[in-house]
């Protein structure tokens, strides 16, 4: 079940800095400068720093992290149990020194044990809002898929719509604010299977793999030694630190030729056979919505500002290509018994649109 922690309000002066934040930039938006891109660097270097204090290795999960936090998004985590999924979203919390909810997912849990409820105060005789886990900065939905379909409905609409409803009353959640699902593999007893509507809502799918023996060896050793005993520390960054980057981020240029690449991988999935030899086009069933081309160029930008950069280049967009199209791809039941994985199809779709 869902934590019965209560909350009275979603931490309103982090809501108006964001919507502050947002207004200034609506309109024209000014290039970035050398000073700007540098201590943007050394803010993510001080969030990646203590990302490795706690978690062992993960470099993949750590940058697939930090893109869907510069994005706004929101991150789709897919793994066996044990590799440090919750660890991972809540060191990532305590650098930025945000608040952290996590929720186990199980076939009971209900819509007002994620978004909230109205409770009767019986001394003041009035009904009172409890905030539900939802409303922290991040949230970790752990298992999602064996939550009811009205569950997850209900999680899912308030990552898109970024507020709640609770007795007619509209709640804002806090900024920043990102959501942090996982999934297993392996057990689908019990199980509801996501939605396709639903997925495309995450901006990232990551799949996170085994450690390496020298990674899990040192795994052991800070476990013997309590390292991970204690509770990670701050790495002194807060929200204007993560909005400055967001911020960063959405003033990136990207050159209409770049866009239009975008636009053409997107159209690629749509129609394989016009690029695809026919065998192969056969395994798509259903290709990428218009929020996979909104996914790459948001993604594409924050992997500039990570690498220091205040332009797009093509490579950004490749980068995370398996992550950002792997659940937008629907494939045929040939596929799945012929044991072709999306991977595969977004390369050779990748490969087949001319690089600009």
């Amino acid at each position: 079940m869902a934590p019965s922690k209560s909350r009275q309000a979603s931490r309103p002066e982090e809501t108006a800095r964001g919507e502050a934040l947002s207004q200034t930039t609506a309109g024209q938006r000014p290039p970035l400068t050398r000073e700007e891109l540098d201590r943007g660097r050394q803010l993510l270097q001080t969030i990646q720093q203590g990302f490795a204090t706690k978690v062992v290795g993960q470099q993949a999960l750590s940058r697939s992290l930090l893109v869907t936090l510069l994005s706004k998004g929101h991150i789709l985590l897919e793994s066996v149990p044990g590799l440090a999924k919750t660890l991972a979203a809540s060191t990532l919390a305590s650098t930025v020194q945000a608040e952290f909810s996590r929720v186990q997912c199980t076939p009971d849990l209900l819509p007002s044990d994620i978004i909230g409820t109205q409770v009767f105060d019986s001394q003041h005789a009035k009904f009172i809002t409890q905030l539900g886990p939802v409303h922290a900065n991040f949230v970790l939905l752990d298992e999602i898929n064996r939550s009811s379909a009205k569950t997850q409905s209900a999680m899912l609409e308030a990552m898109q719509e970024r507020q709640t409803s609770i007795g007619g009353e509209t709640h804002r959640l806090p900024e920043p604010f990102m959501v942090l699902a996982t999934q297993n593999p392996i057990e689908e007893e019990g199980t509801y299977v996501l939605p396709q509507a639903q997925m495309d809502r995450f901006l990232l799918k990551e799949i996170v793999d085994y450690p390496s023996v020298d990674e899990e060896f040192e795994v052991l050793n800070r476990i013997e030694s309590g390292a991970l005993d204690t509770r990670a520390t701050s790495a002194g960054l807060d929200a204007t630190d993560v909005f400055f980057l967001q911020d960063l981020t959405s003033r990136v240029y990207v050159d209409p030729v770049i866009k239009r690449y975008i636009v053409l991988l997107t159209h690629a999935t749509r129609q394989p056979e016009q690029y695809l030899p026919p065998e192969q086009a056969a395994y798509v069933e259903y290709g990428s919505s218009p929020r996979g081309a909104i996914a790459m160029l948001n993604v594409s930008r924050a992997i500039a500002v990570i690498n220091g950069r205040d332009h797009v280049i093509p490579e950004d967009v490749k980068l995370l290509r398996h992550s950002i199209l792997r659940h937008r791809l629907v494939l045929t039941f040939e596929a799945v018994a012929d044991r072709v994985r999306p991977e595969q199809i977004i390369d050779a779709l990748f490969a087949a649109v001319p690089t600009p």
